[in-house]
């Protein structure tokens, strides 16, 4: 699972934007540094032999070899750089294609969308060291070639989420090929989604790998594309969250898109969190926001290796808020955040920064205001990646001010419950809405808090966003806004 989390290394291109050939030795970098880290459940024990990302960031695999005497050898998928709604919505599993590549004597078929990822991986050559310009299948007969033939060389195929999916098709692809020196090959995927229908399964399940495992959390909504998606609808056992009519209408118009096709996952299913005791304890509101974020978080890479034990590989910077949140170009910006290093670099939306302090901390960034216009999200890139893109973290050319919400207290209450909103760019005269009731007693603070009443409501009973609105400009919602009524 380590070596599957570590393709996420640098997915997302810098903001301000970079060639494909820069973004590729960045993953690399960040990558190899991995490997040689001891701490993690690779024991820093692998190097990497070979890596090619496919045009415009749509897929990349690598290869990795163990460096202890027992000629193992990885291949890892990451397949598409998207969140989850894009990876289900994306995949074209309307249609089914013949799969040749596998080996099978007999016809196969798989999705045109998996596809089409599995095309990508194997036609990517690499643009960089270690290999440069050969594809998948050249550099891995490269590496047999040169490993000893005792013991006998073992290739693993794994990937999590979409990776994982892909890896199921690359194993029979890889498996009928001729070595230089033949390996036994071994099959673990991550939160995979189906790639193909019956008789895909039949041929898969039919050769003889030295392991095959489908390793899955029971509440990962990914895993029942496409066999049993409509059954996620009726999730979250308590404390939830529970799927709003929101929620169930885009699952069943997502479960739709296979036009009737029938697809099968292979292997051997490993369960993990049967009992639901691992879930974000934030997001269990019953809410279209929560139900969206508890399915991140149940999918998520993090969660996987807390679930088989290993240790969480090293994150990304992250960016938690920007101060001030307006100006003008030349301005100064502190930004505070976690895991800023010396090669980090920050983008003011596609404007990139040239001048920027990082301090030794690494939680602190003094930067100058680049060249732009309107809203833009502050993000800072680093080998490792990219920091998400944060409501606190806006920072408004010109000005005013963006008004966000980034917490409330507390959280539950009955009507009349005074509650403190806490966030940025709030003014005096400032309006507060739960869910669409304005307070009637409202208190500027400052302009990071406002305190307010929570108005009555037909239904006393239910969650709600609190909202705040100043001139024309209102918060955008998000699972720290929540208040949850508790009756009257």
């Amino acid at each position: 699972m380590t070596l599957a989390a570590l393709a996420a290394t640098g997915a997302t291109p810098r903001p301000s934007g970079e060639t494909l050939e820069h973004q590729t030795e960045r993953i690399i970098t960040g990558i190899d540094a991995q490997l040689n880290d001891p701490s993690l459940a690779t024991q820093g024990v692998w190097k990497l032999v070979w890596l090619a990302l496919s045009e415009a960031n749509a897929n990349m695999a690598y290869i990795a070899q163990s460096t202890n005497g027992s000629n193992e050898f990885a291949v890892v998928a990451r397949g598409t750089d998207a969140d989850l709604t894009d990876i289900l919505e994306d995949l074209d599993v309307g249609t089914v294609v013949p799969f040749p590549e596998s080996g099978s004597p007999k016809p196969i078929a798989v999705s045109k969308g998996a596809m089409d990822a599995f095309k990508r991986v194997v036609n990517a050559r690499s643009i960089a060291s270690p290999s440069p310009n050969v594809t998948l299948a050249q550099a891995l007969a490269a590496v047999l070639k040169s490993a000893p033939s005792s013991p006998q060389p073992t290739v693993h195929l794994t990937g999590h989420s979409l990776g994982g999916c892909i890896a199921t098709m690359l194993a029979p692809y890889l498996q009928a090929q001729t070595w230089p020196k033949q390996p036994k090959f071994a099959v673990i995927t991550y939160a995979a989604p189906t790639a193909g229908v019956q008789s895909f399964v039949d041929y898969f399940d039919s050769v003889p790998w030295v392991i095959d495992e489908r390793q899955n959390n029971a509440y990962d909504l990914v895993p029942h594309a496409w066999p049993d998606l409509d059954t996620t609808a009726g999730w979250y056992p308590g404390p939830g969250p529970q799927a709003t009519e929101e929620v169930k209408l885009l699952i069943g118009a997502i479960s739709k898109r296979t036009r009737g096709n029938v697809y099968v996952q292979p292997g051997t299913l490993c369960l993990m969190n049967t009992g639901y005791t691992s879930f974000a304890k934030n997001l269990v509101n019953k809410t279209t926001q929560d139900f969206l974020g508890q399915i991140a978080f149940q999918h998520a890479n993090s969660t996987y290796l807390d679930l088989v034990g290993a240790p969480a590989v090293p994150s990304g910077p992250v960016v938690t808020d920007v101060t001030p949140t307006f100006g003008a170009p030349g301005a100064t910006v502190t930004i505070n955040g976690t895991g800023f290093s010396p090669d980090s670099v920050v983008d003011f939306g596609r404007f990139a920064c040239t001048k920027r302090d990082i301090d030794p901390s690494g939680i602190r960034i003094t930067a100058q205001v680049p060249n732009g216009t309107g809203v833009v999200h502050v993000r800072v890139t680093n080998t490792l990646g990219t920091s998400p893109a944060v409501a606190m973290g806006q920072f408004a050319y010109g000005g005013p001010a963006p008004v966000v919400v980034s917490a409330v207290g507390p959280t539950s209450g009955k009507v009349g419950t005074p509650v403190t909103i806490s966030g940025s760019g709030f003014a005096d005269g400032a309006t507060v809405h739960f869910k669409d009731k304005a307070s009637d007693s409202v208190k500027f603070v400052s302009t990071g808090q406002i305190t307010a009443t929570a108005p009555g409501q037909l239904d006393d009973r239910q969650t709600v966003n609190v909202t705040v609105t100043v001139g024309k400009a209102t918060s955008p919602t998000s699972p720290a806004d929540e208040f949850t009524y508790t009756g009257r």
